[in-house]
């Protein structure tokens, strides 16, 4: 395959096993919810589940959390060693996700090649992160995939396919295809669909994804020249995504001399979608910080970013309590709203204490705000038809700055793919 997306061995769980069970969604999503992580733990309650082979975010700084960690592994042994999997060789499985707002989300799961991917800013690999990669995130990651036999992917990834060339045309065509698994999500996930991809789909896939990139589409489609191809952009995932790359970069030096060209490693299972879909909508990712003295948090965010009721281009909602108030930005420390808050975050925590989540919904901004030495940060959203180009000209954007959709409608972990030898 000539781009950095291609077939993979993927396993999924055999017939018989309830896929309702078995599917789980992003470990990286009800971080302040443990409310939602225990029901999803009594829903698949001595059942075979996604669930017991990763690690919600929310436990990472549990003190068990090494526990938690043997556990997954010993867990992916044993589902590889009692035959929980069917595999499916050197395939791509193309998926239809039914959001919980009705609308159809299509994609293509195979794996990106991480020789091609590059997420420190300034990047022109092509693959690239769309937001700042937090460093400090990916050695508590790493510590979950060393070890690990098997992984789960709930990484996005975005292709600017305007004329629906890529995607498209497999959607035209799935009543052709294998259907692999068809049922609902549980908590509020909507449902999803599978069918598998013959090696004559899979090739006009890639053909597609070949001229989508090649350099002379690329530079009329965003009036360039002489410009690096930036063919995949990350959605989601982007810490899982980059500690894929450091897992894989850090096994090639521990083994000096050896060619690790095809070791499995080299490469993470995704899911890519169309960024002109229309069941994609960006929509902000919230702040909630905690622990803090909010009166003086109110006093020097006012001061170090001039705010006032007087409208300019970067505006906010602040809420604390019962009480929220808009606020416009006359002292912005970047070019989105959301840089120049999350930099002040940065700054005030790193001085004075706390700690800051993100959050989907301003319902849950809302809840969460109300407690005690809690303030709530309302972002404006960002258009989504500004995310190839932004990041082109100025490389990734501050972290946190987009999410596409609501919790409920991340990806839900499903296929599976071993990454060792």
């Amino acid at each position: 395959m000539s781009t950095a997306f291609k077939p993979a061995d993927i396993l999924l769980p055999q017939h018989g096993i309830s896929m309702e069970k078995w599917s789980v969604v992003a470990c990286d999503q009800y971080t302040s919810e443990p409310d939602y992580w225990n029901e999803t733990a009594e829903i698949t309650k001595d059942a075979k589940s996604a669930l017991n082979m990763i690690l919600p975010e929310i436990y990472l700084e549990e003190e068990d959390v090494s526990d938690r960690i043997s556990r997954i592994h010993d867990t992916m042994k044993s589902y590889l060693a009692d035959d929980t999997f069917r595999e499916y060789k050197n395939s791509m499985i193309y998926t239809e996700r039914i959001q919980s707002d009705g609308k159809v989300r299509a994609g293509i799961i195979g794996m990106i090649d991480l020789d091609e991917y590059d997420f420190n800013k300034g990047s022109t690999s092509s693959v690239r992160a769309t937001e700042a990669t937090v460093i400090e995130r990916i050695p508590p990651r790493i510590k979950v995939r060393e070890g690990a036999e098997l992984e789960l992917p709930h990484i996005m990834i975005l292709i600017d396919d305007e004329n629906k060339t890529v995607i498209e045309p497999v959607s035209q065509s799935k009543d052709d295809l294998e259907k692999l698994y068809d049922f609902k999500l549980m908590q509020g996930g909507g449902s999803v669909s599978g069918y598998l991809l013959d090696s004559e789909k899979c090739a006009a896939v890639d053909s597609a994804l070949t001229a989508l990139g090649s350099s002379e589409a690329f530079c009329k489609r965003y009036g360039m020249k002489d410009t690096p191809v930036l063919l995949y952009a990350m959605g989601d995932g982007n810490h899982s995504l980059a500690t894929a790359k450091t897992f894989y970069e850090n096994l090639k030096k521990s083994n000096p001399g050896k060619d690790m060209s095809n070791h499995p490693a080299r490469y993470a299972l995704v899911e890519i979608v169309n960024l002109h879909s229309d069941a994609l909508q960006f929509e902000a990712i919230h702040r909630i910080v905690t622990g803090i003295d909010t009166n003086a948090f109110v006093s020097a965010i006012k001061s170090e970013l001039a705010l006032s009721g007087e409208k300019s281009a970067q505006s906010f909602t602040m809420v604390i309590g019962e009480k929220k108030e808009q606020f416009y930005v006359h002292n912005p420390s970047s070019n989105l709203t959301v840089g120049s808050v999350q930099n002040f975050i940065d700054k005030y925590l790193k001085e004075n204490g706390g700690k800051v989540d993100y959050i989907h919904g301003t319902d849950v901004i809302e809840k969460l705000a109300s407690k005690d030495n809690s303030i709530g940060l309302i972002l404006p959203d960002m258009g989504k038809e500004e995310l190839f180009p932004t990041v082109i000209k100025d490389g990734a954007l501050p972290r946190k700055t987009f999410s596409m959709g609501h919790a409920a409608d991340k990806r839900y972990y499903i296929e599976c793919r071993k990454i060792t030898e």
